[in-house]
């Protein structure tokens, strides 16, 4: 997904439904689903907005700590062997598995991303 909306730190998808001409999408990278939806750019965007500030409302009555779409951590699954050739070259850089990983994402994203 190329395009995205943003709001307070969250984000939208963008997609087009030619039988409706309608645009839709929903908040990304939480589990709740939001969805929106709108008739062109404009509309899309405003629904964005609002399905955000709902969610949040919604969260606050309910007492209910909104998602962050991000917290900080995930998990990866590598195979074995890749598995060892990152954890060895770690240790030979003096650096954790976890700093390691983290240094390399973030050169990878800086140079392609």
């Amino acid at each position: 997904m190329k395009d995205m909306l943003t709001h307070k730190g969250y984000f939208g998808s963008i997609h087009y439904n030619h039988d409706d001409r309608t645009f839709y999408g929903k908040i990304e990278f939480i589990r709740a689903l939001v969805s929106y939806e709108g008739r062109d750019a404009d509309s899309l965007e405003s629904a964005f907005v609002e399905a955000v500030e709902d969610y949040l409302a919604t969260c606050a009555k309910m007492d209910n700590e909104p998602e962050k779409p991000f917290k900080g951590s995930f998990n990866v699954r590598i195979a074995p062997e890749l598995h060892e050739k990152v954890a060895v070259a770690a240790s030979r850089n003096g650096m954790s598995l976890n700093r390691f990983v983290a240094e390399a994402l973030s050169q990878a994203v800086t140079q392609g991303g």
